[in-house]
């Protein structure tokens, strides 16, 4: 039981081969999907959430935060799509989310930018020159987004497990390949990675809900059902915040302990 995530430059031909990998191993495609989980659930426009992982971040929300806010609603709702495993996500972030997750895949798919030009020309009926802009900016945008939120260049390959070039290599071809490498046993689930994930999860699920009232909270689960909730307060509000936060926290399943850090 593995989770496979695809990530490459837009126009590379991803969905294709996501959908091929899918249909290979018998698993559940998403990419779509998790905005429009995120969106429904926390009533967000999804264009908004678009936006959040396809733009570079500006000035203003550099400062209200807006972002992260959306970003931690994808997480969250990434997360609980891949829970079963048996999953391809093709899409922006997947390697990030679930980074430490030893059963999952994490693929990089690089397309030469001649190809990438022909199918953005015959996409949007432009020109040669108005295709080579569109693609650069994009891949600039997409490059500001992850060095901003994580510090990473999506292009590092230490971030992958495999790496594949499309061009002599085919769709079918890379699709074989990918299969092959899912079903090895460094990729299979184990209790400990079933662990990690589920420490994942219970913290993307309580950031989700506390960053619309702590914009800078920081959330991470040490172990199973242990929270650990980072945030800034004022000293002789610190009772109230604890207490506040353990009232929205009530009912979230596989909570066990909170252990609270309040600096000033």
């Amino acid at each position: 039981m593995t989770i496979i995530t695809i990530s490459r430059d837009s126009y590379s031909k991803g969905s294709e081969l996501a959908e091929k990998v899918a249909e290979e191993l018998g698993y559940h495609c998403i990419a779509r999907k998790v905005l429009l989980e995120a969106s429904e659930e926390y009533n967000i426009p999804e264009i908004k959430l678009i936006r959040a992982l396809h733009d570079s971040p500006s000035i203003f929300e550099r400062l209200s935060l807006g972002k992260e806010k959306y970003i931690s609603y994808i997480k969250h709702a990434l997360l609980n799509s891949v829970k079963e495993n048996n999953i391809v996500y093709h899409g922006l972030a997947g390697q990030f989310f679930l980074k430490g997750v030893s059963h999952v895949l994490k693929v990089r798919i690089i397309a030469d930018m001649e190809d990438r030009v022909k199918e953005e020309i015959k996409r949007e009926k432009i020109t040669e020159k108005e295709a080579r802009q569109i693609l650069i900016k994009d891949d600039e945008e997409r490059k500001k987004w992850s060095r901003f939120l994580f510090g990473i260049d999506t292009n590092d390959p230490k971030l992958y497990d495999i790496s594949l070039r499309l061009g002599k290599v085919s769709i079918n071809e890379a699709a074989e390949i990918i299969a092959f490498a899912s079903k090895r046993l460094c990729f299979e689930q184990t209790p400990e990675s079933k662990m990690v994930f589920g420490n994942l999860l219970l913290s993307a699920h309580v950031q989700s809900i506390l960053i619309e009232h702590i914009p800078t909270i920081d959330v991470f689960c040490s172990d199973k059902g242990i929270v650990h909730i980072n945030c800034k307060g004022a000293f002789n509000q610190e009772n109230e915040l604890k207490s506040n936060i353990r009232e929205l926290l009530k009912g979230v399943q596989g909570i066990e302990k909170i252990i609270f850090k309040i600096t000033q």
